[in-house]
């Protein structure tokens, strides 16, 4: 053989290689767990592909924010991301159902839900030129004051928070009846400090490592919603795996984004018992009339998203899956 041709082999199989380097940019930063399992991922993906498929990370928002990472990969410069709910509604709108206020009631319910509709969504997604690798779940969010909430019009005394462009908190504010102040996350610090705003709502991870907790004194202890989260991967990328590498990155995905909502779900606990520590104070709601109110809350306002996000049918697939669920638990 002519070393003309042995460059050029040399070289086909280079390029082959280079295009199996799957580039993942996420928010998370280095040491969290997000990273931890998402590292481990790559490490047992190349593993089972013998070297031939592997993740290049950008961590820490290093690529910009969500809609930053998802202009990349569509033009190609990256090509997979882990992404929130606001990320992912970017894409497919729809996928922001499981974000909606007081739809959930439990953990098992989230894992149900989250099962059963996974192919509606992931179909959803590859229409749009992704393939849904795993939920990765954020967590519950909870609402933090520093005022005391005990009932549904004590929420007209709050200067709440909302993020910025977020279609589910505007909808679920509206709901309330307050005028909550839009701002970007990296805002929000500033902002309780100045008395701009006196009431944010997080998951408790989130409330300790950005620190906001360190400015509100109470927790209302009903969760506000269940945070989602992603991974996604571009179907071009995807596409150019062999059926057996595709086959093994799903696999690794549903293995290891399970771990990923186990450990974020302890994570939370643990940063429940810091603000506990730091001297947080919990809101109990122990009349269920109290209780039925804010749920309704939750369903107006579900329904005020009907046609931005969602349709009416999968709303009400939804609400029913949720329904039958419930009567199956308590039999």
């Amino acid at each position: 053989m002519k070393f003309s041709s042995i460059f050029i082999l040399f070289l086909s199989v280079t390029l082959t290689m280079a295009q199996s380097k799957i580039k993942f940019a996420t928010l998370a930063p280095d040491g969290s767990t997000w990273m931890n399992v998402m590292n481990d991922f790559s490490e047992s993906l190349k593993k089972r592909t013998n070297g031939e498929v592997e993740f290049k990370i950008y961590a820490g928002g290093i690529q910009g924010d969500e809609k930053d990472v998802i202009r990349k990969i569509r033009i190609g410069q990256l090509h997979s991301g882990g992404f929130t709910g606001v990320g992912l509604g970017t894409i497919l709108p729809e996928s922001r159902i499981l974000d909606t206020p007081f739809l959930f009631r439990s953990k098992d319910e989230v894992d149900y839900i989250a099962k059963k509709f996974f192919d509606r969504f992931s179909k959803g997604f590859e229409d749009k030129g992704y393939i849904l690798l795993g939920w990765a779940e954020v967590g519950w969010v909870y609402i933090y004051t520093n005022k005391a909430i005990s009932g549904v019009d004590d929420m007209k005394g709050v200067k709440m928070w909302m993020w910025e462009g977020d279609p589910i908190a505007k909808a679920t504010f509206e709901a309330f009846n307050v005028s909550a102040i839009p701002l970007s996350i990296t805002d929000v610090l500033t902002s309780l400090q100045t008395g701009l705003i006196d009431g944010v709502y997080t998951s408790p991870l989130a409330n300790v490592a950005l620190q906001w907790f360190t400015k509100v004194k109470y927790v209302l202890d009903l969760p506000l919603a269940n945070s989602n989260g992603a991974v996604l991967v571009s179907k071009k990328m995807f596409n150019k795996l062999t059926p057996e590498q595709q086959k093994i990155l799903r696999e690794e995905g549903t293995k290891y984004f399970s771990q990923l909502t186990s450990l974020s779900r302890q994570d939370n606990v643990t940063s429940q018992k810091t603000m506990s520590d730091y001297g947080m104070v919990k809101t109990e709601l122990k009349d269920p009339a109290v209780i039925k109110q804010f749920e309704e809350m939750g369903k107006k306002a579900r329904q005020l998203l009907v046609g931005e996000l969602y349709d009416q049918a999968l709303l009400n697939d939804v609400e029913s899956a949720l329904s039958e669920y419930r009567k199956t638990k308590s039999n």
